[in-house]
């Protein structure tokens, strides 16, 4: 699968983990989840929480970061820089690459992984 189709699936998987982490806290509000949400879904968070997982990678996983990092969207970002937002189109595409390959536990483990040492930082 195109390493672009990934970070498409690998976006919405991600935005239902960040979800699901936010909830399980205190203050429920909609503003409140929404703000505490931003603080991971953004491309710059993306791009920390991947440098932070990398050294966990298999060679496979690092292959597929690789290949959406290099991957070429043809949209320029907005709200952050080039270098960020390929990383985290990057970070999308492993997650979209776990989710298809039935790699459930991993998934969980990185993204529970990458919530901790974000949240450390």
């Amino acid at each position: 699968m195109p390493p672009l189709a990934l970070a498409y699936i690998g976006d919405a998987v991600f935005e239902v983990a960040v979800r699901q982490h936010v909830i399980a806290r205190p203050n429920l509000r909609p503003h409140h989840l929404h703000i505490q949400a931003t603080k991971f879904v953004s491309a710059k968070a993306q791009a920390r929480m991947l440098a932070l997982i990398e050294p966990q990678l298999t060679e496979q996983e690092q292959d597929v970061v690789r290949q959406g990092r290099n991957a070429k969207s043809g949209t320029v970002p907005k709200n952050a820089n080039v270098l960020d937002y390929r990383h985290a189109t990057a970070f999308e595409s492993l997650i979209g690459y776990l989710y298809y390959t039935g790699a459930h536990d991993r998934l969980r483990g990185l993204i529970l992984q990458g919530f901790e040492l974000l949240e450390q930082e």
